[in-house]
């Protein structure tokens, strides 16, 4: 089918763009929301340039090149600095699924393929926390208090099953069925891209999961709720809530204040890969679509190894 010149300028596509993500390629909000952003830096920078009526078709590879000129000097509003290349090359991973939504809908326009990504994108660093840490940052809150009991089971949870913060509060009461002598447990959830996929806790995650529901008076089915002193407050937790909580234990216990949610996750893939665990087994875990944002976790394991190597394995006890 021969490609058609459209009149209608590049920044009045964002609504259909949208709308494309969720109907054909089946994206959740959260990444609608996530390309939106991407694709609003390039819409900001056409006005910018005085190129707010740039139709598809007469977008050129100069256009590109000025671009990511661009971003190279864009200056983060929060940190102060510039743009590292993992962001840049976010901005452009939205920029080309734009024009591939163009390609799709025959809209003459210039190949996905021309937005070329940096090659020196900087290795993302993993922070994770070592087991005596995370025994520290578990011991921390005050079991005697229901507010204690909760957070206790939180921090639990997240390190048992590695899920992310938005999963876990997503979690409801009616999920989990469990027999009174049962040793651990495994539910299903809809995770990252709405894809469902098998969460498992352990015996230690499951006792304290029991022990916080037993202690639970209300009706309300969300795992994880508000209370305000020793009542019930409001309803479900958020992912900012569980934020503050795992922040406040962190201090508390001492070890690293960059400890986020994510980094009991980050801490669930490196342990798992520490003890042996397959990487393949790793990403089913996880939840992650593609085995290359896993093998991420190989590099923080590889020079766990080698300083392991180095400690114990030196040779200079040899003549």
């Amino acid at each position: 089918m021969a490609l058609k010149k459209s009149n209608k300028p590049i920044i009045k596509y964002l609504a259909d763009f949208l709308e494309y993500l969720a109907v054909e390629k089946g994206l959740s909000n959260k990444s609608q929301e996530t390309y939106s952003r991407f694709v609003n830096k390039f819409y900001n920078w056409l006005e910018l340039t005085n190129n707010r009526n740039l139709k598809p078709h007469e977008l050129s590879p100069d256009h590109i090149w000025k671009y990511r000129v661009f971003l190279s000097k864009n200056i983060n509003k929060v940190s102060g600095e510039a743009l590292k290349k993992s962001s840049q090359n976010q901005c452009l991973i939205g920029l080309r699924n734009l024009l591939s939504y163009f390609a799709e809908r025959n809209i003459a326009s210039l190949p996905s393929d021309k937005v070329k990504l940096s090659k020196k994108s900087e290795e993302k660093t993993i922070k994770f926390l070592q087991l005596e840490q995370i025994e520290k940052l578990l011991l921390s809150p005050n079991i005697k208090t229901i507010t204690g009991l909760r957070d206790r089971c939180i921090l639990e949870v997240l390190f048992s099953t590695g899920m992310r913060v938005a999963e876990l509060v997503s979690l409801n009461r009616n999920q989990l069925h469990f027999p009174p002598a049962q040793k651990n447990l495994e539910i299903s959830i809809i995770g990252k891209g709405n894809r469902p996929r098998p969460v498992y806790f352990s015996e230690r995650a499951l006792y304290w999961l029991r022990k916080y529901l037993n202690s639970r008076n209300d009706d309300e089915g969300a795992v994880f709720i508000h209370y305000k002193g020793p009542k019930l407050s409001d309803w479900r937790l958020t992912t900012k809530s569980i934020e503050n909580i795992v922040k406040k234990y962190a201090i508390k216990a001492g070890i690293p204040i960059h400890t986020v949610p994510h980094t009991l996750r980050h801490s669930f893939a490196t342990d798992l890969l520490g003890k042996g665990v397959d990487i393949r087994t790793v990403q089913e875990f996880l939840g992650h679509k593609s085995i290359l944002t896993t093998q991420i976790y190989t590099h923080v394991v590889s020079k766990k190894l080698k300083d392991i190597h180095s400690k114990f394995h030196s040779g200079k006890d040899l003549d």
